[in-house]
């Protein structure tokens, strides 16, 4: 049930439409009883079993026998007035009417239940869609992102699936069930005690089965979400399977974790199909246990049932059974949920890493430097940066080298707070990075990757991405310094061709390029540029070097190199080795110790 309240308090944002829901849910409720209580005074009437009462009290709508006394004493006298058979037709005629009622009013408790279930799952999904977005880099570092697709998307449809569609049968059917027994308890008070001995006996084999059923669900989803992540990985590294020839060794993979899947699926689903039987049964042995003991009532002198009574007994009891499966398969499909919003509840439980102070403070301009001042910093265990300090002044162009793996990109990653440092601090005019609000923060950077991060959408898009109402004039001129403006314009369709899939349908300088103008196009006052030219081909690399060259001009840069000539006029090269500077200078003085920057430049030729 814990899970279920963890869905419900999503429920508090529909409180208008819960209301209606319950209102006719009772209201079919009181017209389901009312079509079974004519059912007694007529059937004792119809066969002369009962006459009219003879002292009739005052009437007392919160007195069951004053109620039934002038209930009676009215069915005698249509009776008496109209004759059995005219009776007969009118009661019959008020059934369908009022069963015809009930319906209505049952439709009406759905029609309102739909925007609850939809709007639900559908808060489910934004919020946890948010929660991917805030999340620090770090986490998905550990986690498959097949995994985490799974999560959004199966995790949250199985909670559609299994809990909201078994929202109308929690909240309907106990309240049914609670009616039919008061009912019953007054109409029969040992009968019904008798009922109440039988029913935990019930309750609890279907409790047993219900914790089987979410253990083989949470091993399910688990398992979808390897399956998820091999897909993702497969249609990523497609290239490679097929060049190394390794189609048949992935395909047994694949099928291997898809037959795992397929076995924990159909024990579920086993599991899951066992409600229905089982509850039937049970429900089917309560009924005979009771159609026993109600008829030595019935037929004992001492302490007679009236028979009419008892076949109306029966039939409400019935009535029971119908909303007491429901409830039983509400139970199996809310475990089998449950372990999807365990793992939904696992992401909005991980912590938020990369917090804001609660009044951070808003800073839009860049003036004077940036300094780090003694930053460690550990992935885990082992620190990736050891005491860096370093101050980057306005307007300055810093380049970091060094062999890969001495930290460079998390150097660079510190500053935007994709993570945040282990010991000491950053600040931007004297500002800690910590203090400040982070969109602000992000605001003053732009950031071009070696590995070109583009989306599936229209070049004007990715361009323009995170920005309102830009002019088509400020894109063209972006592209033009990043030297995109004249192949974009060669394009079918300009800068509104979707460029596919991560920008598949573009070269790596192009893409590249398309990179570099978002960020012109972002103006930012300080610019990292993460080994943007180090996978592209000469031309390639002519082309985006001179762009970003455009792109530097009146920006503070911090540049990562793996060739060295693209750095050479940088102000200031920090030579960066298993996470410590140990050189820093322009390039001839670096050139002139003969330490590891000149080992560097003599691996790539460079003089």
């Amino acid at each position: 049930m814990k899970n279920l309240f963890q869905i419900l308090r999503y429920v508090k944002n529909y409180w208008g439409y819960a209301f209606l829901n319950v209102m006719f849910n009772i209201l079919s409720v009181i017209f389901s009883l009312a079509s079974f209580v004519l059912f007694i005074p007529i059937l004792q009437m119809l066969f002369q079993k009962t006459g009219a009462p003879e002292n009739v009290p005052p009437l007392d709508i919160w007195n069951f026998d004053s109620l039934k006394a002038h209930f009676y004493n009215e069915i005698h006298k249509w009776i008496s007035n109209y004759g059995e058979l005219e009776v007969l037709l009118y009661i019959s005629i008020a059934i369908i009417v009022i069963y015809f009622l009930r319906n209505v009013f049952r439709y009406f408790a759905m029609f309102f239940l739909a925007p609850i279930r939809n709007g639900v799952v559908r808060d489910l999904r934004n919020d946890l869609y948010k929660k991917v977005l805030i999340l620090p880099l770090s986490f998905y570092s550990e986690q498959r992102k097949g995994d985490i697709i799974a999560r959004m998307t199966s995790d949250a449809q199985e909670v559609d699936y299994s809990i909201m569609s078994s929202l109308e049968m929690i909240f309907r059917d106990p309240l049914a069930i609670i009616s039919y027994l008061v009912t019953l308890f007054i109409i029969s008070p040992s009968l019904t005690l008798f009922v109440f001995v039988l029913l935990p006996v019930s309750g609890y084999l279907i409790g047993r089965i219900g914790k089987s059923l979410k253990r083989t669900s949470q091993k399910s989803q688990r398992q979808l979400g390897i399956i998820l992540s091999i897909i993702e990985e497969t249609i990523g590294g497609l290239r490679i399977i097929k060049a190394f020839n390794a189609i048949d060794h992935t395909d047994k993979n694949f099928q291997k974790n898809n037959q795992k899947y397929t076995r924990l699926m159909i024990r579920l689903y086993r599991k899951k199909d066992l409600a229905s039987p089982l509850s039937e049964f049970l429900a089917a042995t309560v009924l005979v246990v009771v159609l026993w003991y109600g008829g030595r009532l019935v037929l004992n002198p001492e302490n007679p049932l009236d028979a009419a009574v008892f076949i109306t007994y029966l039939g409400i009891f019935s009535q029971v059974i119908p909303p007491a499966k429901s409830i039983t398969t509400a139970i199996y499909n809310v475990q089998k949920g449950g372990a999807s919003v365990e793992r939904i509840q696992s992401v909005f439980e991980a912590p938020e890493v990369i917090l804001e102070k609660t009044a951070p403070i808003r800073k839009e301009e860049f003036k004077e430097s940036i300094e780090y001042d003694q930053v460690n910093f550990a992935y885990e265990k082992d620190l990736v940066l050891k005491d860096i300090r370093l101050i980057v002044e306005k307007g300055k162009t810093i380049a970091l080298v060094g062999p890969s793996g001495g930290g460079k990109s998390t150097l660079v990653d510190l500053l935007p707070r994709f993570y945040d440092c282990l010991e000491g601090e950053i600040r931007i005019d004297g500002i800690p990075i910590k203090d400040l609000k982070i969109d602000d923060l992000r605001a003053m950077m732009g950031i071009v990757t070696q590995e070109t991060i583009l989306f599936n959408d229209t070049i004007y898009g990715n361009i323009t991405m995170g920005m309102k109402n830009v002019n088509m004039d400020d894109v063209v001129a972006a592209a033009r310094v990043a030297n995109a403006h004249e192949f974009i314009e060669k394009l079918k369709n300009g800068y509104d061709t979707n460029i596919g899939d991560r920008g598949v349908k573009l070269s790596g300088g192009q893409r590249q390029r398309i990179s570099i103008a978002r960020a012109v196009l972002k103006n930012p006052p300080v610019m990292i540029l993460d080994e943007a030219t180090s996978s592209l081909d000469t031309e390639s690399e002519r082309l985006v070097q001179e762009a970003l060259i455009n792109l530097m001009k009146n920006r503070t840069s911090i540049v990562i190199a793996h060739r060295l000539s693209t750095i050479k006029h940088a102000d200031e090269i920090i030579v960066l080795q298993k996470g410590e500077i140990v050189e820093r200078g322009n390039h001839e003085e670096l050139f002139a110790k003969n330490g590891v920057y000149k080992k560097l430049c003599d691996l790539q030729s460079f003089n």
